[in-house]
């Protein structure tokens, strides 16, 4: 798994062309034998469970003292995590095939008959950080979708790693195909991810998951065509026309249910109007357990809020940290947050349905919600099934990618010997 003898270049070569060759097994698979794969590895994941979880506490043991608690428990794993892997990977299953949907069909006056259906991208390569679930989530969602996939997990999840991609490529063989449509790097020479950012002859589309600096690093070396999560920078804005009860709720949720999500809240806007009334409930129902660093007029409104710094406006804290920042009104907040947010996903409180819409139509987030808990940024909670992250860009795919963001499109002309003029 971590063989650091291997020549990088020459390792991803390899994995690409075993991937390419999986990725045309894949083409004709049935979607019984694709839900057959999810199922059997699932059965492996739950088999596995007593050497995943020594597996991990490896992982978990090389990064402790060294690493923020945000950042070990997105790492650590323990039965009822592994029992939620393999429960994904059972719902994957029973999801629609998105493979050969017929998305148009339209006739031409000279009689050809044109189908535009849903084809699989091809190789996916899955640059990802600390999480072990996304090797399993990410490999679910490729395979159901017709996808090979190239997997480099953070090396602090290595031994966790090694474990999951095992039990899929187990169920891939159950279900007699290509092992090799669900592959990790096997080596954390960091060599290997430039490599596979460069591996355009094998390659469709690498998607990066994790922070700013993974992103970001992407973004800037690779040749191959990417698909961009940048970070969960969110903010919930309290409006003038809130129930201030209960947006306070819906804030503590959005902020603390995990810290460690890229749907959390990290900035909190309060109308002028209202900031007086509001920002004691807030501390009030986050006291002792979030940190809140506000500006003057915060601060002055509750002395326990520490005063926030220039930098406090642009940060994914990931921990239970939030700015709180007063404006003058509708206006105001929709420019700080369009000038603030990393368009994840944003959250009005109000039950002024006007503002609501000024509010959703005019920030250019993935995802606006209103009068709910930014933590609901998730493709299992849009009903999509599991995702392979939040696309924050807007070509191809935007908000959660799942299995419909993971196919492409081709044309099938059928005519009767026209040619032409």
């Amino acid at each position: 798994m971590n063989d650091q003898t291997l020549d990088p270049q020459i390792h991803i070569t390899t994995l690409g062309q075993n991937a390419r060759k999986a990725a045309r097994g894949l083409l004709s698979a049935s979607s019984e034998a694709k839900n057959t794969a999810l199922r059997e590895a699932a059965k492996a994941l739950r088999a596995a469970t007593p050497e995943l979880l020594e597996a991990n506490a490896e992982d978990v043991k090389s990064v402790e003292g060294k690493k923020p608690d945000s950042f070990i428990d997105r790492l650590k794993l323990t039965e009822d995590r592994i029992e939620g892997m393999a429960s994904a990977l059972e719902e994957i299953a029973e999801l629609p095939d998105p493979v050969g949907r017929e998305l148009a069909t339209f006739e031409r006056p000279n009689g050809l008959s044109i189908q535009r259906v849903a084809v699989p991208i091809g190789v996916i390569g899955m640059i990802y950080e600390s999480r072990p679930n996304v090797g399993a989530d990410a490999s679910a969602l490729c395979l159901k979708s017709g996808n090979a996939v190239i997997l480099r997990g953070g090396s602090e999840s290595r031994h966790s790693t090694r474990v999951i991609v095992e039990c899929m490529r187990k169920g891939l063989k159950a279900a007699g195909l290509p092992e090799d449509a669900v592959q990790t790097v096997g080596t954390t020479d960091r060599a290997a991810v430039a490599a596979l950012l460069k591996a355009d002859e094998f390659v469709d589309l690498v998607i990066p998951r994790g922070g700013r600096g993974l992103v970001e690093l992407v973004r800037d070396q690779a040749s191959v065509p990417t698909l961009l999560h940048l970070d969960g920078n969110c903010h919930s804005y309290v409006h003038e026309a809130a129930d201030l009860d209960k947006a306070a709720e819906v804030i503590r949720n959005a902020k603390l249910r995990r810290t460690g999500v890229c749907g959390a809240t990290e900035s909190i806007v309060v109308d002028r109007s209202v900031a007086k009334d509001f920002i004691p409930r807030l501390t009030k129902i986050m006291d002792g357990d979030c940190e809140l660093r506000g500006d003057e007029e915060a601060v002055a409104i509750d002395s326990s809020i520490t005063p926030a710094t220039e930098a406090d406006w642009d940060t994914e804290y990931l921990d239970p940290i939030a700015s709180v920042k007063v404006v003058s009104g509708l206006d105001e907040a929709i420019d700080w947050v369009d000038t603030h947010s990393s368009h994840h996903t944003d959250a009005i409180m109000t039950e002024d349905d006007e503002a609501a819409r000024r509010f959703m139509t005019t920030i250019d987030s993935a995802i606006v919600m209103r009068n709910a808990s930014t933590q609901f940024a998730d493709g299992g909670e849009f009903g999509m099934g599991a995702e392979i992250g939040i696309a924050t860009g807007k070509m191809h795919a935007r908000g959660p990618v799942g299995l419909e963001q993971l196919c492409s499109f081709k044309y099938l002309v059928h005519g009767e010997g026209q040619t032409r003029p």
